[in-house]
């Protein structure tokens, strides 16, 4: 299956539709948020990228704390554009959301044009396919979470699609895989479908050669710069999140791995994409057919991205929100199947099938949406009654020169100004060895001299057993998920 360049399929009246549908359902997210406790983001995680873009703005220095500079953001292209908000004075949440549903709008746009080209007579009067994108839970809760995870899928996206064109600008594509870096460090793996579609497209080797050496000039030059970047701030080669997280979550490659692979693989398939699996799987049949190596080579790619999660970071919490960079193409996959499958029906058994295909996925897409917001809500209730809450109190109540050691360090460096121990290694690095060993942890703590220890009582059950608290939530929204708390206690050399 290879794809004709032509004219883009959109007029105007498709883009403006999916502009409206973008900021509609983004929005009634962000209502649901705020009537269900407050306007926030749904990670704490969200925070750390608004230290990094407030200081890059504000102190001209990429720092989470002022005058300290570490390299805890895994996203510094994310964080950038984040801090485009701080100088034109609509951050943190305008800018933020904005760009959310501008990012989600250009995705829409994007899918329906290559499900357009993926199947030529798919000429609807409506833009379905871009529609189903914006609606689709996991890509408006992402919208709306502050993180870079939407513009990884989109980079990701339009890379896969474009190694599908018939005529491909090779240099462009590295450009493309070098900016991804930029956002995620996964996105170096983008560099396989793209050499693998030189190796099984072109013929001779001196076709190949040049396609590879394009390649290399548009992806060497980011990739320099992201790696003197990474040098520059911390002496290793990729962010401190890269390794804290792995070391953090090191115990879960216990399970074993086949149990890990389907972990992952089902994410995608919460919600509407289980109603699109049997067309991404006419996709695939289709190209293997026509060997269109560009697409296959994607697919090949899709798989290898979930298998390293399942090996290295086999999480699956917050939604699979690392697997979320990954479920945009394969809705198209499974569009341009269900497009294929409805349009070139001829027999009335084919259409019965298609038309309770097509009702569906509709029902499905709009259920999970909803939940969805539901969803989006809860974690941001969970957020701000928990972490932000916590560090408005902190802020207020400890002295300005106590050293606090806490494990979710977002909202309490955004909004407090102590200094920081970081539990979980994104700006302490050298915690990174020990990391879920509570007892060099405690030692760690004496030697720093921290006075105070913010965490969830069961995350660290022996380092807060004989604390002191001096300050719980008591937020109702972390009980009913049955966890506990977040509770400071005065750390008093144990």
């Amino acid at each position: 299956m290879k794809v004709r360049l032509y004219q883009n399929p959109l007029n105007y009246k498709d883009v403006l539709t999916l502009l409206g549908l973008s900021i509609l359902s983004v929005g009634v997210y962000l209502f649901a948020s705020h009537f269900y406790y407050n306007l926030g983001f749904p990670l704490d995680d969200s925070w750390i990228h608004q230290a990094y873009a407030r200081n890059l703005a504000l102190h001209d220095e990429w720092a989470f704390l002022p005058g300290q500079p570490s390299n805890g953001s895994t996203a510094p292209l994310w964080s950038f554009l984040l801090a485009i908000g701080y100088w034109l004075h609509l951050a943190p949440y305008v800018w933020t959301y904005a760009l959310g549903i501008v990012i989600l709008w250009g995705l829409a746009m994007l899918a329906e044009t290559a499900v357009h080209r993926f199947v030529p007579v798919y000429r609807p009067r409506f833009p379905w396919a871009g529609m189903l994108m914006t609606l689709e839970w996991h890509l408006v809760w992402a919208a709306g979470s502050g993180m870079e995870t939407l513009l990884h899928a989109t980079l990701i996206t339009l890379l896969l699609v474009m190694l599908t064109f018939e005529q491909r600008n090779y240099f462009y594509l590295g450009l493309l895989t070098g900016l991804s870096l930029w956002v995620r460090p996964e996105g170096i793996t983008l560099i396989g479908p793209t050499i693998a579609t030189v190796l099984l497209e072109k013929a001779s080797f001196k076709h190949r050669a040049r396609a590879l050496v394009n390649l290399c000039l548009g992806f060497g030059g980011l990739f320099a710069l992201n790696l003197l970047f990474n040098l520059v701030l911390n002496g290793l080669p990729w962010p401190n999140t890269f390794y804290a997280k792995q070391a953090e979550y090191s115990v879960l490659q216990q399970i074993p791995l086949l149990t890990r692979l389907a972990q992952e693989a089902v994410q995608p398939l919460i919600g509407v994409g289980i109603a699109l699996l049997p067309g991404a799987l006419i996709t695939a049949m289709t190209a293997i057919r026509r060997r269109a190596w560009g697409l296959l080579a994607g697919m090949a790619w899709f798989l290898g991205y979930a298998s390293l999660y399942a090996w290295r970071l086999p999480v699956t919490y917050q939604h699979g929100r690392y697997i979320m960079p990954a479920m945009p193409i394969f809705f198209i996959w499974g569009l341009a199947g269900l497009a294929s499958f409805v349009l070139y029906t001829s027999s009335r058994w084919r259409w019965i099938l298609s038309t309770f295909w097509k009702l569906s996925t509709g029902l499905i897409l709009l259920v999970f949406w909803g939940r969805g917001g539901l969803a989006y809500a809860q974690d941001v209730a969970v957020i701000e009654s928990e972490m932000v809450t916590v560090a408005h109190w902190v802020s207020a109540n400890l002295p300005a020169n106590a050293l606090v050691a806490t494990h979710d360090i977002g909202a309490m460096g955004y909004f407090s100004a102590h200094n920081l121990v970081d539990l979980a290694g994104l700006v302490s690095p050298e915690v990174v060895p020990f990391i879920r060993d509570e007892s060099s942890l405690k030692k760690y703590l004496n030697e720093r001299g921290v006075e105070y220890l913010v965490t969830f009582p069961d995350w660290y059950p022996s380092l807060t057993r004989d604390l002191q608290p001096v300050f719980k939530t008591r937020s109702p929204y972390t009980p009913n998920l049955g966890e506990e708390n977040m509770t400071v206690y005065r750390w008093l050399n144990p």
